[in-house]
């Protein structure tokens, strides 16, 4: 029986989510197994998520294709084929639409509905969401699934309006194919979208111009088919393939090799590291000896290791040291996977352009200008990034108890408890949120321990008549230290990325923000499990 409101009103919904993704999507299954009211707003025409939104050309997983699909229905798994081991946003998107039908979770949602605000009314336990189209609706419980890389961040270039041919920021791609014969096109960014899409379209194009600001590292995807006889291997072993991702740090198959750096001799480590370099997806990142991430000196010889490298892969000797970056270690940033992408520069039609030399002064009618000249374009890209994880929430005005915005709260950075909930805005549950466990691992895996967890919380809630929760002030204090200190765990604190929160492109986004939890995949477990052991210790449960 659900508890009556002091005030005798009651919300519209139950639960509402925001966001239709991977995540929105599984939080929806486990809600109607619950028999609540439940409904979905996604800002898009359709599900997917990022894979509704990211067409570009080259779009695809890093992680296993196989590791990446959900893990709750033995039904689905045994009737899905992979065709790729890294599979593309076509296929990944025309999947997420198979268990949204096979599931019947399609009517629970509405599409086209971008959320404005949400408030919380403190006397009645109440959100009231107000959408682009000035509807409201009203929820007791209130989850957030709106993405990690869902607020897309243009340039901070004079005259973006100026230009009369194509242009577009990666993540709002055209849904109709993109026509690059003959064109000559001008991309904005090297990073992790640029490098898929640089690599897919080099030998497509007219010309290509690549302005770079700073170079990540990267390595080869490796990605290649799976046949029919492979992919019933892998049905067969998908027990053994989560539990693998459930006992590595970040969920994924691949964890870090016990040996240290100095375990072996060099002729064994150069040997190994040809052998992670070969090999498919994020080996080369995370199964290496446990300290190259963790300790200055095997990371610093790691690093040499990849930029000799990109030198016997790049023809040009001052294209190759242009491509190679001197201002932070390998995998110090989470490492984009490429495929032919420093092979393009090999090409004659393919230029790079370092914007430190000869900066970018505006954006023309006819194209790009620099310091030094300005280059004449059909289409310009820019695949400039993303106001990561905390960029989605601060699109929506959240307000909650006596007045107070979130947008201030987490001004300097989010502060939150378990990375699920921030005081001061009861009955708010990020599945996704910042300083959660999923941030940081093989999404997936993450968001399916997270919806598991909150719905076993909100049947715990139903269980005893609570209609509100939110942490308490000392718990909430108590966890952002302990993301905090996660950070001297491994090296990756120590650059400049979105893990850290940083983006030049955002005011104030120029300094550490403490966005993702560093202590991996089993010790958050562990918490999570602690805390429902402990009666929900650190909520407030009213």
């Amino acid at each position: 029986m659900k508890p009556e409101l002091k005030t005798g009103l009651q919300p519209e919904h139950d639960v509402i989510i925001i966001g239709a993704g991977v995540s929105g999507i599984y939080q929806l299954y486990r809600l109607l197994e619950m028999d609540v009211k439940v409904t979905v707003l996604e800002a898009g025409g359709g599900p997917g998520g990022t894979w509704y939104w990211n067409r570009y050309p080259g779009a695809r997983f890093d992680s296993e294709s196989y590791t990446y699909g959900y893990s709750f229905s033995r039904e689905l798994l045994d009737e899905w084929n992979w065709s790729e081991h890294f599979s593309g946003q076509p296929e990944t998107l025309r999947y997420l639409n198979h268990v949204i039908d096979k599931f019947d979770l399609r009517d629970h949602m509405q599409f086209d509905c971008q959320v404005k605000s949400a408030a919380f009314d403190d006397e009645a336990n109440i959100w009231t969401l107000t959408l682009a189209d000035e509807r409201t609706l009203t929820t007791r419980f209130l989850l957030t699934a709106i993405g990690m890389l869902s607020a897309p961040t243009m340039p901070t270039i004079p005259g973006v309006e100026n230009f009369k041919g194509e242009a577009f920021h990666t993540y709002y791609w055209p849904q109709e194919p993109v026509d690059f014969t003959g064109k000559k096109v001008g991309v904005i960014g090297t990073g992790a979208t640029a490098l898929q899409l640089i690599g897919e379209i080099a030998g497509k194009v007219g010309d290509l111009t690549v302005f770079q600001r700073r170079p990540n590292w990267c390595a080869p995807l490796h990605n290649g088919p799976i046949d029919k006889e492979e992919m019933d291997e892998i049905r067969s072993n998908y027990d053994e393939i989560f539990a693998r991702c459930k006992v590595t740090p970040g969920g994924f198959i691949h964890g870090p090799d016990r040996r240290k750096f100095a375990d072996v001799t060099e002729e064994e480590r150069l040997e190994f590291w040809e052998e992670l370099y070969n090999s498919r997806g994020f080996g080369v990142w995370l199964g290496n000896f446990r300290d190259v991430l963790v300790e200055e000196i095997p990371n610093e010889e790691f690093t040499k290791y990849i930029a000799d490298k990109i030198r016997a892969r790049v023809n040009d000797p001052v294209t190759a040291e242009k491509l190679i970056p001197k201002d932070h270690g390998f995998g110090t940033r989470r490492v984009p996977m490429e495929t032919h992408y420093f092979e393009a520069y090999n090409q004659d039609n393919v230029h790079l352009i370092d914007i430190n030399e000869t900066p970018i002064e505006c954006i023309t009618e006819a194209g790009i200008k620099t310091t030094d000249r300005e280059y004449e374009f059909d289409i310009i890209i820019y695949a400039t990034g993303f106001d990561a994880i905390t960029g989605a929430f601060d699109r929506i005005e959240f307000t909650g108890v006596n007045g107070q915005k979130l947008s201030d709260k987490w001004i300097d950075g989010p502060i939150t408890y378990l990375g699920l909930q921030t005081a001061g805005f009861p009955n708010l549950i990020t599945i996704a949120g910042p300083q959660g466990g999923s941030v940081a691992t093989n999404f997936p895996r993450g968001i399916e321990e997270a919806v598991e967890w909150n719905t076993e919380l909100l049947k715990y809630l139903r269980k005893y008549n609570y209609n509100r929760i939110e942490p308490k002030a000392d718990a909430e204090d108590e966890w952002t230290a302990h993301v905090k200190h996660t950070y001297s765990y491994s090296l990756l604190g120590n650059s400049k990325s979105w893990f850290t929160g940083y983006n030049s492109n955002v005011e104030g986004h120029d300094k550490i923000r403490y966005m993702i939890y560093n202590g991996g995949a089993v010790r958050y477990r562990e918490r999570l499990a602690d805390v429902v052991a402990n009666d929900y210790q650190g909520f407030d449960l009213r």
